[in-house]
C-alpha cells in the first residue's frame, strides 16, 4: 500500500525546509563539497535562471493538498498535457508520488489552495 500522504509529506517538509548547510552538517566535509553545496551543487545548473509561472505561486502542490507551503525552486517540473499548466515540486519523491494520480492531487491541491488564499483575505 505504501506510506501515506500525510507521511510523504512530512518526510518531504523536513528535507526541504531544513536548509542546513552541507558543512554544517558534515563538520569534516572538503572545502570543496562544501562549496558545491553552498552554491547549489551539481543540481545549480537545472534550476530556472528566471522565475517560471507556475501554478500555486510555485509552492509543491503535495504541500499545497495537505495545508503546507512547500517552496519549490522549479528545477523538478511537470506541465499538464491538457490545460498547459506548470507545476513546481520540491523533491523528485514529491513529483513521482504526485504522477501516481495527478487529476486527484490537483483537485486536492486547488481545494486547499482556494481556502489559504481566502484566509489570506
Amino acid at each position: 500500500m505504501g506510506i501515506s500522504a500525510a507521511t510523504f509529506l512530512a518526510l518531504a517538509a523536513s528535507a526541504s525546509i531544513c536548509g542546513t548547510p552541507l558543512s554544517a552538517q558534515t563538520p569534516n566535509a572538503q572545502p570543496g563539497a562544501a562549496r558545491a553545496a553552498a552554491n547549489g551543487g551539481i543540481w545549480k545548473a537545472a534550476v530556472p535562471a528566471k522565475p517560471v509561472q507556475s501554478e500555486f505561486d510555485g509552492f509543491d502542490p503535495l504541500g499545497i493538498a495537505a495545508g503546507a507551503k512547500i517552496k519549490a525552486d522549479c528545477s523538478l517540473n511537470w506541465i499538464d498535457p491538457d490545460d498547459d499548466k506548470r507545476y513546481c515540486f520540491s523533491s523528485g519523491t514529491s513529483l513521482e508520488y504526485f504522477l501516481d494520480q495527478p487529476r486527484t492531487n490537483i483537485e486536492q491541491a486547488r481545494r486547499s489552495w482556494r481556502k489559504m488564499t481566502a484566509d489570506r483575505n
